[in-house]
């Protein structure tokens, strides 16, 4: 599923929910510019989505139309067959790697993210001996992540594990290094390719 079709989802389903969100709403809500939420909705309202009317105060409130509601629903279709897709594959390979970790002697582990792709690699995880030690994740750190007490990096020499996988999408080069200079052996980190 494209980008574009993610972000005209999110968009139709906040425009179908009570709130009529602003354009500056929406744009921090998605996480995107103003400018491209401005030019998603003219695209949308073009397409007849929904309707733009005005309300009091120079503000305007969108009304999902019937082609908005069907192309709301077919896109949610197809999200979950991506999700389910992405969950499957992501799925494998953690079953794949988590084997072979414990094929090669390991049995005490550490993740370093604890969102959900940390929550695939812990069901996978339970198919294995493999013992999870510690859960690492300095932006969740204090919180809970399935019983386990989430932890900062700092942390990070206080625990013994023999491997820390990285459950988490983004820049590794820049999270290697953050890893490596706390002391962490380069050959103890397993990333997962999550294309």
């Amino acid at each position: 599923m494209e980008d574009q079709d993610i972000r005209t989802l999110k968009i139709l389903e906040e425009i179908d929910s009570d709130n009529s969100p602003s354009q500056r709403d929406l744009a921090s809500r998605l996480n995107i510019s103003l400018g491209l939420v401005n030019s998603f909705i003219k695209r949308l309202a073009n397409k007849g989505y929904f309707k733009v009317t005005t309300v009091p105060r120079n503000r305007v409130k969108y009304i999902l139309t019937p082609s908005g509601v069907a192309e709301k629903a077919r896109l949610t279709y197809e999200y979950i067959q991506y999700s389910y897709r992405f969950y499957k594959k992501v799925r494998n390979k953690l079953k794949l790697i988590l084997k072979d970790l414990e094929a090669n002697g390991n049995s005490h582990i550490a993740f370093y993210g604890a969102g959900d792709l940390a929550e695939i690699a812990y069901i996978s995880l339970q198919e294995t001996a493999l013992t999870l030690v510690s859960v690492f994740d300095d932006k969740r750190a204090g919180q809970n992540f399935l019983g386990k007490k989430i932890e900062s990096l700092a942390n990070i020499t206080m625990s013994a594990f023999d491997k820390l996988v990285i459950t988490t999408i983004g820049v590794q080069e820049d999270l290697i290094k953050e890893i490596t200079a706390k002391g962490i052996d380069q050959k103890k980190i397993v990333f997962i390719d999550w294309k």
